[in-house]
């Protein structure tokens, strides 16, 4: 049966009000003013942040002022990259006193090696920082296109073996929900985790705890902050670990 016109107006009106409150709530999320995760993770007591190039000049001091307890710094990425503000934000942020380290994005296209090689030339082994931290996850044209396991794993076990033995310590392991699901799954247990997880609470795909939660990739901070992105991507360190298990000795 048709439904009467002033019913009719209340129902339509009622789902404009539910579209127009979704897409707010949506551009709320996308600026940063609202982060869904944030009130799950005020519960953990360390925090940080990771940054690279892309976050422009930061004003470390301002940084450490605001509850940030570590920051990891790109370094690297495949076998010939070197982050150009690597050398600057290692300086500047332990000199703020952050607990600070080094990551490398790994590429699917070059040898595991090799991509050792290109961290370890870049990053000093400074005792008191924090483990080398290698990113695994999709870019470019492998984005909903991932490649096997067996090829993914032929690099990355020669590239975290390169990275152990030079800096003393095993690596942590930053993992997206897919990343995970198709080559850390059920292996590398002797890897610190650090798993995004920026929509909802993290639980691992085969139940093993995290070290280390992103649960922001759309946060703000004052002193950081670009004109290619005003965001931050902010983490939490597990209640179960302490930042000095990550240490460099």
């Amino acid at each position: 049966m048709p439904l009467a016109p002033a019913r009719r107006r209340r129902v339509l009106i009622g789902s404009a009000v539910v579209v127009c409150l979704a897409l707010l709530v949506t551009a709320l999320v996308y600026t940063g003013v609202v982060v869904p995760n944030r009130l799950f993770a005020a519960k953990y007591d360390v925090r940080g942040i990771d940054v690279s190039h892309h976050n422009g000049a930061i004003d470390w001091t301002r940084v450490a002022e605001q509850d940030v307890d570590f920051a990891w710094i790109k370094a690297t990425e495949g076998s010939a990259h070197a982050d150009s503000r690597f050398e600057a934000n290692w300086t500047e942020a332990r000199r703020a006193g952050i607990h600070t380290g080094a990551y490398h994005f790994m590429s699917f296209e070059s040898p595991g090696a090799d991509q050792a090689h290109n961290m370890i030339a870049t990053v000093p082994r400074v005792a008191g920082t924090l483990a080398p931290v290698v990113d695994l996850e999709a870019y470019g044209r492998f984005k909903g296109n991932l490649p096997p396991a067996a090829e993914v794993r032929a690099i990355l076990d020669p590239l975290l073996a390169g990275l152990e033995d030079h800096y003393g310590i095993a690596p942590v392991i930053y993992a997206t929900r897919s990343a995970y699901r198709a080559y850390l799954a059920d292996s590398y247990p002797d890897n610190p985790i650090w798993f995004r997880s920026v929509v909802r609470p993290p639980v691992v795909p085969d139940g093993r705890d995290w070290t280390i939660w992103q649960y922001s990739s759309r946060d703000r901070l004052d002193g950081v902050g670009s004109d290619d992105e005003a965001y931050v991507d902010m983490n939490v360190l597990s209640d179960d670990v302490s930042l000095d298990e990550l240490i460099i000795r």
